[in-house]
């Protein structure tokens, strides 16, 4: 039993000073285990060379360690800095506490003048539950995105064109968009490191497509942000609901652009995100019961598009108690929202056939029935029409419209882009040392054949797959086989492909 005395001085005893004195501890008896043994051969250091790259989070305060200094690793992987642990330990002696009568909590009856045996306990952190550290500048390192490296419109445009096949038109704004885009958010960078504030501020421009399924929208920007070597997040916008309901909420689209730049904050608040099926929220019509997936998305989205500091959990989509959290600055992200917008034709052909009169000036009511440019036509009040509120338009300032594609435009995505589904094959074939020719007819049967599903270009690689399997299934048998051409005759079922044999 202790006397008053000694209780207060023990009391008095803060955790750092106890810490303190169990790693000398065990330092001295590792020296003298040292000096005691024979030399081994060293054991190989186990230590992912990647950790250096993260640093550890308090649980409680959620600051790294180059804020809240040297952590504590407890049990179970969970951090904590030499600030909370005292005020945690304080709390727990002034209210007279006793630990040990606590029961299911086996890591809270520790003996605090003997951290020995935390050596062998596993205290390996996940990566997703680390911040990566800024970056610095050393010697051999990974040259980062700078304003130098932002190449020009007719750049951008010219790479896409190998890749996509059309749309001259949605390429050519998007490249001058992500241009002026890239160039606002480096000019604000450089003037904050400065401390000089510009008086002509360059104002964010997010993008909004429109255009049929299987135009190429996602495999665009997809396209874009390979190109660039940009962090790249894609969303479906039918997932997300209003906050506190069941789904996935707001911040989770920049959780996802977070994860795609491996937590790298400064990386990811230059990166891209695609809003895919944008329309799939618009405002509900003719309904009684709450809209928690529609307008109230949108609403929710506002702060996105427009550029606020959000906090966001690092490593995963839902935040709770012992979840590290960060703040990701969305003013210099790209948002690029997409959508088919269906029944959008009905409503652009009905404000254009208004001006429809009787005489020698009337325009016929049908003149926009066969318009495959029909939706290049659409205006903001259209889209209002169709239950998109005007806040959100008014941040998607930059419309683009894809057309809807035509038969020379599917031969064309056939064969010119430089992984063209046909190229495909014939790399899968030329493995066998098998030649794989299509005919111009055989061609064109596919185009039209991929029109009547009018699913776009992804009916492409459905009506290839279906005919070219009895083919890669076959041509393995024999090795004497040279070359196959594909004719319209075996595409009709009225006879086969023309086989060559070598030699």
């Amino acid at each position: 039993m202790l006397d008053d005395r000694e209780k207060d001085k023990t009391e008095n005893v803060s955790i750092e000073d106890l810490i303190e004195d169990s790693i000398e501890d065990s330092i001295e008896e590792n020296e003298r285990a040292e000096d005691s043994q024979t030399a081994a051969p060293a054991k190989p250091d186990r230590k992912d060379s990647s950790d250096d790259e993260y640093e550890k989070i308090c649980y409680v305060c959620r600051r790294p360690e180059s804020k809240a200094g040297p952590m504590i690793t407890m049990p179970g992987g969970m951090n904590f800095c030499h600030d909370c642990m005292q005020k945690a330990f304080d709390t727990v002696t002034n209210s007279g506490l006793d630990l040990s009568k606590l029961q299911n909590m086996p890591y809270m009856n520790l003996n605090l003048s003997d951290f020995s045996n935390l050596q062998n306990l596993n205290t390996e952190i996940p990566k997703k539950n680390k911040v990566k550290k800024k970056s610095q500048d050393k010697k051999g390192g990974k040259k980062e995105f700078s304003i130098r490296d932002i190449p020009a419109p007719h750049i951008i445009k010219s790479k896409l064109d190998q890749y996509v096949v059309g749309q001259e038109q949605a390429k050519k704004v998007i490249a001058v968009a992500v241009y002026n885009h890239y160039k606002r958010a480096f000019c604000q960078t450089a003037e904050g490191e400065d401390g000089v504030q510009d008086e002509v501020q360059i104002e964010k421009s997010n993008i909004l497509m429109i255009g049929p399924t299987g135009s190429g929208k996602t495999y665009l920007v997809k396209t874009l942000a390979k190109l660039l070597d940009v962090p790249l997040a894609i969303a479906d916008a039918t997932t997300l609901t209003e906050a506190g309901y069941i789904g996935d909420d707001i911040e989770s689209v920049i959780s996802k652009l977070l994860a795609a730049a491996d937590n790298d904050v400064e990386r990811a608040e230059k990166g891209i995100i695609f809003i895919d099926e944008i329309d799939k929220i618009a405002k509900k019509k003719n309904t009684t019961s709450r809209d928690v997936s529609g307008e109230s998305v949108q609403q929710e989205l506002l702060k996105l598009l427009e550029g606020s500091q959000v906090e966001v959990p690092v490593g995963s989509n839902q935040k709770n108690a012992l979840t590290p959290m960060t703040t990701v600055d969305t003013n210099n992200i790209l948002f690029i929202c997409g959508g088919a917008f269906p029944d959008l034709e009905n409503i652009v052909k009905e404000r254009l056939n208004k001006s429809s009169t009787m005489g020698f000036g009337a325009q016929l009511k049908g003149k926009y029935d066969d318009d495959p440019n029909l939706l290049g036509h659409a205006t903001t009040e259209d889209l209002r029409k169709f239950g998109m509120i005007p806040e959100f338009l008014g941040r998607l300032p930059i419309t683009v419209t894809l057309q809807a594609l035509t038969k020379d435009l599917m031969v064309r995505i056939l064969t010119e882009p430089k992984n063209a589904i046909l190229k495909q094959y014939e790399k899968l074939l030329a493995m066998d040392e098998v030649r794989l020719v299509f005919e111009e007819d055989a061609l064109s049967w596919i185009a039209e054949e991929a029109i009547r599903k009018e699913t776009g270009a992804r009916a492409l690689r459905a009506i290839i797959e279906e005919f070219m399997q009895d083919i890669m299934y076959e041509i393995p048998k024999d090795p004497n086989i040279g070359s196959v051409v594909i004719t319209r005759a075996y595409l009709e079922k009225n006879g086969g492909p023309m086989i060559e044999m070598r030699g």
